[in-house]
């Protein structure tokens, strides 16, 4: 067996366990021991790319595992990975471990629960190795169907109407990427011969350019769905703020960077010379994205509202850096999903910590917990100072490639909007430290607070697994950034050869 599909397997094998326990406990302990072990392998995996590349490999995938599934229509089993891909993998299991952790009380049908949230991990995971864009569309509706129960069930608020919208306006994006996948495999084959929904296959070819003005569009769009692309971004500040905290972890940490990779993976590189003819259009949306969830951000009073917002914002910035279509600007780009995946799951964690505690995620009714409880306090100043580029945290590498990849581009207009897009840095640092300062700081305003107590050991878990790894990048980002580096070329090969700026 691959080590991919091991992915795969790990937890389905932990869902199985999760049916047979009963008691509590147990379910914790098989959900905390199979994440575990996904993570274990996710270093395996980075350990063995890394080694891979080092020896002189320069395959375009490695890993690669291919089996006929359907013989008639030519789809596959097709499972491999490249720099970008692994980088992926391992953010999910980060995310995933420490939301197992974040959720550790949850005590209403706690079995259920956790398998609803393993079986979404387990469609991320697919849809991140997956090379075969038939399986790729099936683990993406994999990882998109539980969120609905996630939130109907285990959500607070107005749990029903943001499950129903955010499934509802999904699945509109899914037809949208089914239209767009099927058009890319009906003109697969442009010469003759089999038709293909192999994703390195398809790049070998030039789809023809009536083909491409139809449906990058589709397919940008449904990708930009996910990642929330204004207009189409209102069912998600919504899902954030009904869904449990474990849920809110992998829907902004994870979830949405499906948008962005699809976006890369599919959109871009399968239909490059429509990218460079359109990418105006989605510029001036992303650009938009970017503003506007800034802006958002500010007027909010909720605290998950304020971090839905801000992911609006930050993914924004993801669409924004991957249309400009140059090494660096993309680079960027895929720092900034590893970056807002850490440090969005690590807001979302300490917000439901948080609201355990004060019951409300209001921040005017909230102030002086720096005093009472500082260890979770701490934590959030770090996620709120990695969110608005501080230097030596995961937000700074991130903004700072995508700005300065922007601004490369020959374009006045492109240019115009990067020098836009830039003033979100500072609109971000003022409802950041904002909300620390009302937050955190002053008096205690509520008597009731001196009583609370600090994080438990697995908060503390899952709020160190996180700002490890967001203070890992900021301080040492060769590593990440070289790897993703290598595994752009295929891409920006395609890039040069229709526009060699």
């Amino acid at each position: 067996m691959d080590i991919l599909t091991l992915f795969i397997v790990i937890p389905v094998l932990t869902i199985t366990g999760l049916v047979l326990v009963r008691d509590i406990r147990q379910v914790r302990i098989v959900a905390a021991a199979g994440m575990g072990l996904q993570l274990i392998l996710s270093a395996v995996l980075v350990y063995l790319y890394l080694s891979v590349r080092h020896s002189g490999n320069t395959d375009e995938m490695l890993f690669v595992r291919d089996l006929v599934w359907f013989k008639s229509l030519n789809i596959h089993y097709a499972v491999g990975a490249d720099g970008i891909s692994v980088a992926m993998i391992a953010l999910t299991s980060l995310v995933v471990f420490a939301g197992i952790f974040a959720s550790w009380e949850v005590d209403f049908l706690p079995k259920e629960f956790f398998i609803s949230l393993i079986l979404l991990a387990t469609g991320v995971f697919g849809f991140f190795i997956s090379i075969d864009l038939f399986t790729m569309f099936l683990f993406y509706e994999l990882a998109v169907i539980p969120m609905y129960l996630l939130i109907g069930i285990w959500g607070s608020g107005p749990k029903e109407y943001s499950a129903m919208k955010l499934t509802l306006m999904l699945m509109g994006a899914s037809a949208l990427l089914l239209l767009g996948i099927l058009g890319i495999y009906f003109n697969s084959a442009p010469d003759g011969g089999q038709l293909t929904f192999n994703i390195i296959e398809i790049s070998r070819t030039t789809i023809p350019m009536s083909a491409q003005y139809l449906f990058f569009p589709l397919t940008f769009i449904g990708f930009g769905v996910l990642g929330a692309l204004f207009p189409f971004h209102t069912w998600s500040p919504d899902g954030h703020s009904s869904a449990p905290t474990a849920v809110s972890m992998l829907h902004a940490g994870v979830l949405m960077k499906l948008g962005g990779y699809g976006a890369f993976r599919v959109a871009i590189f399968l239909m490059p010379e429509a990218a460079k003819e359109l990418s105006w259009i989605f510029i001036i949306l992303t650009s938009i994205s970017v503003i506007y969830g800034a802006f958002g951000a500010i007027v909010q009073k909720d605290l998950k509202y304020i971090n839905a917002y801000s992911s609006v914002s930050h993914c924004g910035l993801v669409l924004f850096a991957i249309l400009m279509m140059n090494r660096t600007a993309m680079n960027g780009a895929i720092i900034q999903m590893i970056s807002h995946g850490l440090m969005t799951a690590l807001f979302f964690a300490l917000i439901g910590m948080l609201y355990g505690r004060t019951h409300t995620r209001m921040i005017n009714e909230m102030g002086g917990l720096m005093k009472v409880i500082p260890f979770l306090s701490v934590c959030y100043v770090l996620a709120g100072l990695a969110s608005l580029g501080l230097p030596g945290l995961s937000g700074f590498v991130a903004e700072v490639t995508i700005f300065v990849g922007a601004f490369q581009h020959p374009d006045l207009f492109h240019r115009i909007l990067t020098i836009v897009a830039t003033t979100s840095i500072v609109i971000t640092a003022v409802y950041i430290l904002r909300v620390i300062a009302i937050l955190l700081l002053g008096p205690v305003t509520n008597e009731h607070y001196n009583h609370f107590a600090d994080a438990k050991w697995f908060e503390k878990v899952s709020a160190v697994t996180l700002i490890s790894f967001v203070a890992l990048i900021g301080l040492a980002p060769y590593w990440l950034s070289s790897m993703i580096g290598t595994s752009l070329q295929p891409v920006l090969e395609k890039i040069i050869a229709i526009n060699p700026f």
